[in-house]
């Protein structure tokens, strides 16, 4: 088993327990924590699909950004176990069993539409989610819109700063 098959394992692993975690987790706060660690996780497995942009997008927009933002929200919220309402074990235990069926169904779709066989990933080679790549794309052949979509972002940032500006 090489080096890579190892870091595959060992991200799938970690991404499985700190979803796990996320569900399990008491406190919100941790929850999101745990939450950020799977980002992590996955941003690792893109890594090593040679997607690099898709990683660093997920690190940045996903792990940085709404994870910031949830975090803010679940501390404004101020939850904690004496405000929120408590389940009872049939609730608990029905969402579960849903869940489960749920993921059973996904799995028998998935395994019965898709012919895994003679498919691989392909690993350390080919240009497909390289930067550079879509640098060069975007600046290319897509420069019009790109701009057009900078300077509506432009726009919206100075949209938000009026607005939330005090007269």
């Amino acid at each position: 088993m090489g080096t890579t098959q190892i870091l595959f394992w060992f991200l799938t692993a970690l991404a499985l327990l700190g979803a796990i975690m996320v569900l399990v987790s008491k406190n919100p706060v941790h929850s999101v924590l745990w939450l950020i660690v799977v980002f992590f996780a996955i941003s690792g497995h893109y890594i090593l699909l040679n997607a690099q942009f898709l990683a660093i997008v997920n690190l940045i927009v996903y792990a940085g950004a709404i994870m910031v933002l949830f975090l803010f929200v679940i501390m404004l919220m101020n939850l904690n176990a004496e405000t929120e309402p408590q389940k009872s074990i049939w609730m608990k235990f029905f969402g579960v069993a849903t869940g489960g069926l749920l993921l059973s169904f996904f799995i028998s779709f998935i395994v019965s539409s898709i012919d895994l066989k003679n498919k691989t990933a392909q690993l350390k080679e080919g240009d497909v989610g390289l930067i550079k790549n879509l640098g060069k794309v975007l600046f290319s052949d897509y420069v019009i819109p790109f701009e057009i979509a900078s300077i509506l972002f432009l726009s919206a940032m100075v949209g938000a700063v009026v607005i939330g500006k005090k007269d």
